[in-house]
């Protein structure tokens, strides 16, 4: 069965908008745009995620 997508362009967008300003807050940004996001480690995604969830939560 497929996958549907329900998510909005603009709410894609903003969320990308989020993981990047997060990235640059933590160092990481130099490497997602040189390498992309499988590139940064399993530790700063989790570090993203949970800022992701503080800014969300406040």
């Amino acid at each position: 069965m497929a996958k549907r997508n329900n998510v909005s362009p603009e709410a894609r967008m903003a969320f990308q908008q989020l993981k990047e300003e997060i990235a640059r807050e933590l160092g990481v940004y130099d490497t997602v745009k040189k390498h992309g996001w499988g590139e940064v480690s399993s530790r700063n995604c989790g570090n993203i995620v949970k800022k992701a969830l503080e800014k969300k939560l406040k």
